[in-house]
């Protein structure tokens, strides 16, 4: 699918955000029974929809489809802080009570429920299950395993859950098969959150620790149940044949592989070896380079290797060396932009990615939530930062750009640049050796996992570039369990960092940015940074009442996040590169997330 399906896929986003400006509120349910929900507007799907529209409806059934991973895991809990769980184990074996549709912005649809109530405030939310929805043991799902699950995720699962549950002033069984929830705060997105919280088995969990790690895999309702699995090196899910929900429109042409696998391998590098041998049916380049050089063997010139190229429309999310700034030298951000300016992306994209990949411009750069780089803030974005004028960063209001190098080694006016700005912090030269206000050579390390060639040969350039500011940087790789554990602890000075960014950004903005990521371990908040101003723009974003402040709100915390200075950004990428045997197939037209969650393997098919 080439570009000219891209461009038009991406008018499509702005298109799907902008038409429902019109619409005077968040989308209305209206106290009584409805099929789905949608953040803004009403869903585009009717209650008697057939299919997905991003789906192959008549995609064949059977077949196996064999992913790699870097790594290993050994834990069968996905839903706490320890261990590691194997990939696909959520997804592929436990549902929630909607399912969302990745051809609409934020829209859900019944799953284990038949049908979702609230008010035109979103006070509360009410769920009704389906009569039939039951676990891969037989037994009914009921409100009583949902009220579990959500309390038990919310204080003993991973703090990702702990936010919502918070939130919940109260929980009242109102029928045979429905439970509603009722809030203490204000949150619009409230209802549809919850409505993708995990549904596990209470009984499954009855004199057991929750959050403690297991290998006894959980019991869910999914469309798959772990078979043969090997702790670190490979899990199984095998279809279920009387998995209850094959029938529902919801489902319809998803799910269709008898067996999904994930293979695990000591790097990426050898992942890509086993595909080339056979042993993975699909791979995910990341390297554009790569992908247009690489992939030169007789198997993809005789087309029993497909090269599949993928178009989005979602937002680049932001990709980069994040700087802890809970340990000096970080905690000033002049040294921040210092060493934003040392990074000579035009070199380490020319040299690891042949120059193909744009940089990232923001957090939600790429679509219509981002700010136009180098532009001043305007009207309600501009009302929405002014409280905060005085705490925010220099560009968050008046523009902001990330700067440009002249892509040659030397790097020479950021650098000088950069030397002008660690001067003005009160850092000096001593003998090429840069200092502290205190007097003590700077030094630092890059934390990175095990086999990640790209980030670690990114990372050596870039500690060569820090020489030339008389900065002491070191790569420091581990295996992942280290790594996680590191992370989920903040024990790093920088490290590689990754967050993907939806078109309906909501209450995981908190997890990611919010304050309380501080001290608390296991958040997404790895720079550690304590913004009044971003947790107010996130605020404003749950609570706009239509289309247009909601941008705004966004386009805001952009600019706060970005003139924060906390990563020194990357690349994306507008594509999603698959190569993958040629008996694996996907519908010829793309969701508007493209190849994202629920993508691959969820409407993938085998056909011989």
């Amino acid at each position: 699918m080439g570009r000219d399906f891209f461009h038009i896929t991406q008018g499509f986003a702005l298109a799907a955000l902008l038409a429902v400006t019109a619409a005077p509120a968040l989308s209305q349910v209206g106290d009584s029974p409805a099929h789905g929900i949608a953040m803004y507007g009403e869903p585009a799907l009717p209650p008697d929809f057939v299919s997905l529209p991003h789906v192959n409806p008549d995609a064949p059934k059977g077949g196996r489809i064999v992913f790699g991973e870097s790594g290993s895991f050994d834990s069968m809990n996905p839903f706490i802080l320890k261990g590691r769980a194997p990939a696909g184990l959520s997804a592929l074996t436990v549902e929630t009570l909607m399912g969302r549709s990745y051809d609409e912005p934020f829209t859900l649809y019944g799953l284990l429920a038949e049908s979702i109530t609230t008010d035109a405030d979103r006070t509360y939310v009410e769920f009704t299950l389906r009569e039939e929805a039951r676990f891969s043991d037989g037994s009914p799902v009921t409100v009583e395993d949902v009220r579990w699950s959500f309390e038990t995720l919310g204080t003993l699962g991973n703090p990702r859950y702990h936010t919502a549950w918070n939130k919940i002033g109260s929980t009242e069984i109102t029928g045979p098969r429905s439970i509603r929830f009722t809030f203490n705060t204000v949150d619009r997105e409230l209802p549809l959150i919850l409505g993708l919280r995990p549904i596990l088995q209470k009984a499954q969990w009855e004199g057991k620790a929750f959050d403690e790690s297991t290998l006894e895999a959980p019991i869910g309702s999914g469309p798959y149940v772990v078979g043969p699995f090997e702790t670190g090196r490979y899990v199984s899910y095998v279809k279920n044949p009387d998995w209850w929900g094959k029938d529902l429109p919801f489902n319809r042409g998803q799910h269709n592989f008898d067996e999904v696998r994930y293979d695990y391998f000591g790097d990426g590098g050898v992942v890509f070896e086993a595909f080339k041998g056979g042993l993975i049916t699909s791979w995910r380049e990341t390297n554009p380079a790569k992908w247009a050089s690489s992939y030169d063997w007789p198997e993809v010139g005789n087309g029993t290797i497909v090269k599949s190229e993928i178009p989005h429309s979602r937002p680049s999310g932001i990709e980069g060396f994040v700087m802890n700034t809970r340990r000096a030298p970080f905690t000033d951000w002049r040294v921040r932009e210092a060493l934003i300016l040392a990074f000579n992306f035009e070199l380490v994209n020319q040299t690891l990615n042949g120059g193909a990949n744009p940089r990232i411009p923001s957090y939600f750069g790429n679509s219509p939530l981002g700010f136009t780089p180098g532009t001043p803030a305007e009207g309600k974005v501009l009302e929405l930062l002014e409280p905060f004028r005085a705490d925010l960063l220099p560009g968050a209001i008046e523009g902001y750009s990330l700067p440009t190098g002249d892509g040659t080694e030397a790097n020479r006016r950021n650098i000088r640049a950069a030397t002008d700005l660690l001067e003005q912090a009160g850092y000096t030269i001593d003998a090429g050796v840069l200092k502290d206000p205190a007097g003590q050579p700077v030094s630092f390390e890059i934390l990175l996992v095990n086999g990640a060639r790209d980030m670690i040969a990114a990372a050596e350039i870039y500690v060569e570039s820090l020489k030339r500011l008389g900065i002491n940087a070191r790569v420091t790789t581990v295996d992942n369990a280290q790594y996680v554990e590191r992370t989920n602890t903040y024990a790093f000075d920088m490290t590689h960092y990754i967050r993907s960014l939806s078109l309906s950004p909501g209450n995981e903005q908190t997890l990611y940015w919010g304050s309380a990521g501080v001290t608390e371990p296991g958040t997404r908040n790895w720079m550690g940074m304590n913004s009044p101003a971003a947790e107010a723009m996130i605020d404003a974003m749950l609570n706009a009442p239509d289309q247009e402040a909601f941008v705004a709100a966004t386009q805001a915390l952009d600019r706060v996040l970005t003139t924060g200075r906390y990563v020194v950004p990357m690349w994306y990428s507008d594509v999603s590169r698959l190569a993958h045997r040629k008996e694996l197939k996907f519908p010829e037209r793309t969701p508007l997330y493209g190849d994202w969650i629920g993508f691959q393997p969820e409407v993938w098919w085998y056909e011989q």
